[in-house]
């Protein structure tokens, strides 16, 4: 059984605010330029006149995400069109892999369900490209992927441009972040902006439920369990 993981928000400021959820970009070996999507979005009033809180959770199931790629990805853009996801295991230091790659198809779009590879880095897992012609397929994202705890589709979090007749090798990172704006899920963002004076929530220290603070003077408060 998957961990859940938990982030609560409370808006301690005196207006309504927008708040989006992103993860840290995993750690690609293959492929160009990693990007960062939001992962979810909400508006919240203020706690003291609604008593309200704002929660996320994600399961902790990794997934590999692939996506069509309508235009080159842009910060405030929706990074992508239709889009594929599996479930997936990373790959272990001392012990046989079990499902930890995927081959990628591109017409139609697919991924197939994960098989054991090895070569694959320990704590990755792969995506293994087609051979096809971008001028005439199109491009595609590929990279990692993040399932709402309620289920239904995973959202494509960080990507590469898949290159054809390759593969990457995908370590994801467990740090996820909160921070004030509009960027609806499946937006691309600037990760290194986005992530100055957020709220990081690190579940490589163990915890998966994290209550967030938005001050009244701006700054965040974390309380990690």
């Amino acid at each position: 059984m998957s961990t859940t993981y938990t982030i609560n928000v409370t808006n301690n400021s005196q207006i309504a605010q927008d708040f989006f959820f992103f993860q840290s970009p995993a750690n690609y070996i293959g492929g160009g330029n990693v990007y960062s999507n939001s992962l979810f979005h909400s508006q919240l009033q203020p706690f003291n006149t609604s008593g309200s809180v704002l929660t996320f959770q994600m399961n902790q199931q990794y997934f590999a995400g692939a996506q069509t790629q309508t235009a080159p990805p842009t910060v405030g853009h929706v990074s992508g069109g239709t889009t594929s996801s599996q479930p997936i295991n990373l790959t272990p230091a001392n012990t046989p892999p079990v499902g930890n790659a995927t081959n990628l198809s591109v017409s139609p779009l697919g991924l197939t369900p994960a098989f054991s590879q090895t070569g694959v880095q320990p704590g990755a897992f792969r995506i293994i490209a087609p051979t096809y012609n971008p001028n005439t397929a199109g491009n595609f994202n590929i990279g990692s992927a993040i399932q709402n705890a309620a289920g239904g589709p995973a959202t494509v979090s960080n990507f590469v441009v898949a290159q054809p007749n390759q593969f990457v090798d995908c370590q994801p990172v467990l740090v996820f972040y909160v921070q004030t704006g509009s960027y609806q899920a499946g937006t691309v963002i600037n990760f290194s902006s986005a992530s100055n004076l957020s709220a990081a929530c690190d579940t490589t220290t163990g915890h998966t439920t994290f209550n967030v603070t938005y001050n009244i003077d701006g700054t965040w408060g974390i309380n990690p369990q």
